[in-house]
């Protein structure tokens, strides 16, 4: 949790920091090493096509991200149903998640504008990827959980790097979206670095979620206390 006597620049530095790339699941068993195979494939696959294409890049990994959260709030209900008992908050938590990524979604549109050949590209991974997704999760829902703490864990890097193409230059850090400054309740001057900021946040966010979530599951006693959703800068400045 971020200091709360702290001014709301070193606040928003703080984050910053919190959430860069420094967290990473060791693996352990087949579960684990076939989420981390499998994520480290369809980051491979993203690097060789959008290489350094930050803004379709997010896209597609937002396109991919805004699944599981649904997938797995719709088969927790469907679960809670059939055995009568209480979702523990479970199924908030991942339909939260899928809206948040939903919205990174159509923050990146308005920011990459994609053609129509992209969008049909994206329209067929999200196919795809729910299908496989939705078997995989009725197969172990444990194995699943820990695929999306993988990919957010390589969308935190993903985001990282793209901070680093602003700051250095390389992306022109264009005024926010207007669908972004009313979501995340952003300054009217917010610009492309302050959105990329607080998405990478919320990735840091379900990261930690879902690897909770898969440690709950495979019985691990040591399940982190996930922070309540979502963790915004905005927030956290007005708390000030």
């Amino acid at each position: 949790m971020v200091n709360s006597v702290l001014t709301p620049d070193a606040r928003a530095l703080e984050i910053e920091r919190l959430a860069e790339p420094v967290v990473h699941h060791h693996p352990s068993g087949f579960s684990d090493h076939f989420a981390l195979g499998f994520t480290k494939l369809l980051r491979f696959s993203a690097d060789t096509f959008f290489a350094k294409r930050y803004g379709h890049r997010a896209i597609v990994l937002e396109t991919v991200a805004a699944v599981p959260g649904m997938v797995g709030a719709m088969f927790t209900h469907l679960t809670c149903l059939r055995r009568m008992r209480d979702d523990e908050g479970w199924i908030r938590t991942l339909m939260e998640e899928a809206e948040n990524e939903r919205m990174h979604l159509m923050t990146f549109i308005e920011i990459a504008k994609p053609t129509w050949f992209e969008r049909m590209v994206i329209l067929g991974v999200q196919g795809v990827f729910l299908v496989a997704f939705s078997i995989l999760y009725l197969l172990s829902s444990r194995t699943a959980h820990r695929v999306v703490g993988y990919f957010e864990e390589e969308a935190v890097t993903s985001y990282t790097l793209y901070l680093q193409e602003i700051d250095e230059g390389r992306s022109p850090n264009v005024p926010a979206p207007a669908i972004a400054k009313h979501y995340w309740q952003m300054p009217d001057n917010a610009t492309l670095r302050d959105v990329v900021l607080v998405v990478r946040a919320d990735e840091a966010h379900h990261r930690d979620v879902n690897h909770g979530f898969a440690s709950s599951l495979s019985g691990d006693a040591e399940v982190r206390e996930i922070a309540p959703y979502p963790i915004h800068a905005t927030e956290l400045r007005e708390a000030a």
